[in-house]
């Protein structure tokens, strides 16, 4: 794949660190760190509940034995293929499961839109000439497993237009990352026309973030207006 990211010499595992021989001494980091991570869902405006889980869910995503930084570029850019086929059936069932139009019509197109984000990948691997590898689908799994289960519990429409609005926005954040990473890998290793196809994918979702967030402050001003006139 180019000049992309070459290792001079294998990585050898040192001696196992002091600091991992006792569960007991690692037990205050750990906390603090998903005390940490957990707030910083929080504030940007993730869902909470299932924050843990799902980020360890994308960790086993690419668990699998990667030997080199081309391999873990083709995982990777596999991976976001995977989800993004994945990610229109998401979108639709978002948007059958709400109850206002406007929250349909946008979660609607954002699946329309899957398609032109299909091909864009399937040219980067034209471009690299690589194959797709089969994917691990479990993060989206779980995420579903999590919405349904979460949605069931939530009574008033109002109440759920918002929560699918969240959740919607909280799906397009994790893909967000994936595509700041291969954005960046792809400029690394010097392939600039695999980057052009990344970056546009990368901005048709900061664009619909942006979306998102319009349509949560109108649906809570909207659903408070109406709860004022009452």
């Amino acid at each position: 794949m180019g000049r992309l990211l070459t290792l001079h010499r294998p990585i050898r595992a040192g001696p196992i660190p002091a600091s991992r021989r006792s569960a007991h001494s690692a037990l205050p980091r750990f906390r603090q760190s998903a005390a940490s991570g957990q707030a910083k869902g929080a504030r940007s405006g993730l869902g909470i509940r299932e924050m843990p889980r799902l980020e360890m869910m994308q960790r086993e995503e690419i668990a699998m034995p990667v030997k080199t930084p081309k391999e873990l570029f083709v995982r990777m850019l596999s991976d976001a293929r995977h989800h993004a086929e994945r990610a229109t059936k998401i979108y639709e069932e978002l948007g059958q499961a709400a109850q206002d139009p406007a929250i349909q019509e946008a979660l609607q197109s954002r699946a329309f839109i899957q398609d032109k984000t299909i091909k864009s990948l399937d040219r980067c691997f034209e471009l690299i000439g690589e194959k797709p590898i089969t994917a691990n689908g479990r993060l989206q799994e779980v995420f579903l497993e999590d919405f349904r289960r979460e949605l069931a519990e939530i009574q008033t429409p109002a109440a759920k237009a918002l929560f699918i609005l969240i959740k919607a926005n909280h799906l397009m954040h994790l893909r967000i990352a994936e595509y700041v990473a291969l954005v960046a890998m792809a400029d690394v290793s010097g392939h600039f026309g695999v980057g052009v196809l990344l970056e546009s994918c990368l901005a048709d979702k900061l664009a619909f973030t942006e979306r998102t967030r319009r349509l949560i402050r109108r649906t809570i001003e909207s659903k408070h207006a109406v709860m004022l006139a009452a």
